[in-house]
């Protein structure tokens, strides 16, 4: 067993899982403490590095792509002092943190663990139910649908409509930006049949961050839902479609008809984006689907 012990977290690797569990340190962002302790199987795990500087040095794990919901909602958007793959270690600690390093890669070369993306997520995600209170909202999730409430200070669009409640099986997929310069943060979820692309500052189905303490707690939310939505890597099953030794000569015009008319549809959906009715995203999706049947 490795173990490293600092003020920033405690990291443990028995060689199957490594647990992570922040520190209590005043420096220890709120997110870090309020995701708690986290079990990371090494299946799950692309590799892992030190890097040593002079006032300190930082172990990082890098997770395979699709393995994280938490990563996945955000994107890879989380900053230093929220990403729980981070370790800071003092400088007195460096052999030990080159050790554990050592015994982890080891691991990773025995196991011949791969290191490209997975189908299905590797960790549970946050615990239900949650609510945070960040920006112009307050966002809840019990598992099954997520409740959005807003503050005196939301748009008068978003107060006179009332709370919001998104059942999970509405929920398209979603989405945590944090703050950036002059560019506000949010928290946004996509809603069949209901899309929006409006500002969030406006959009019914998203808060609006301001870039204070408890944004990145939102991301909780995020990787909640994200975590209990199909994995994005889940392709849909193919219909089933007749060999080509079944085929006949008398299918033929039948085919070169259905082509013309997957053209005309082609030509439907891209003026149907150019006047606004589709989103970009569902411009693509669709055309993907028709572009698959040609």
């Amino acid at each position: 067993m490795a173990e490293i012990i600092q003020k920033d977290g405690t990291w443990v690797f028995d060689g199957d899982t490594l647990r992570l569990t922040p520190g209590r340190d005043k420096n220890v962002s709120l997110l870090r403490r309020e995701l708690g302790e986290l079990s990371v199987p090494l299946v799950a795990l692309a590799g892992i590095s030190f890097e040593q500087g002079k006032k300190s040095g930082r172990l990082r794990l890098r997770l395979r792509d699709g393995a994280d919901p938490l990563l996945h909602a955000t994107g890879g958007r989380l900053t230093e002092p929220h990403d729980p793959y981070q370790l800071t270690v003092d400088t007195d600690r460096y052999g030990v943190a080159e050790y554990f390093t050592d015994e982890v890669r080891n691991a990773l070369l025995l196991d011949q663990v791969p290191s490209g993306p997975v189908d299905a997520y590797l960790l549970p995600g946050p615990a239900v139910p949650l609510s945070v209170s960040a920006g112009d909202g307050v966002a809840s999730f019990d598992g099954e649908r997520v409740r959005l409430e807003w503050k005196w200070q939301a748009e008068d669009a978003k107060s006179a409509a009332g709370p919001r409640t998104l059942p999970l099986t509405d929920i398209v997929s979603v989405e945590w930006q944090p703050t950036v310069g002059l560019e506000n943060g949010h928290l946004r979820f996509t809603v069949r049949a209901a899309p929006s692309k409006v500002p969030p500052k406006y959009d019914p189905n998203a808060v609006e961050l301001w870039g204070f303490k408890k944004d990145p707690l939102m991301a909780l939310v995020a990787a909640a839902v994200q975590a209990r939505l199909p994995h994005p890597a889940a392709a849909p099953a193919a219909p089933e479609a007749a060999g080509p030794a079944e085929e006949t000569p008398a299918a033929a015009p039948a085919a070169e008809d259905d082509h013309d008319a997957l053209l005309r549809r082609l030509r439907e959906l891209g003026d149907l984006h150019r006047s606004g009715v589709l989103t970009d995203e569902e411009f693509t999706l669709a055309k993907q689907a028709v572009l698959k049947r040609m």
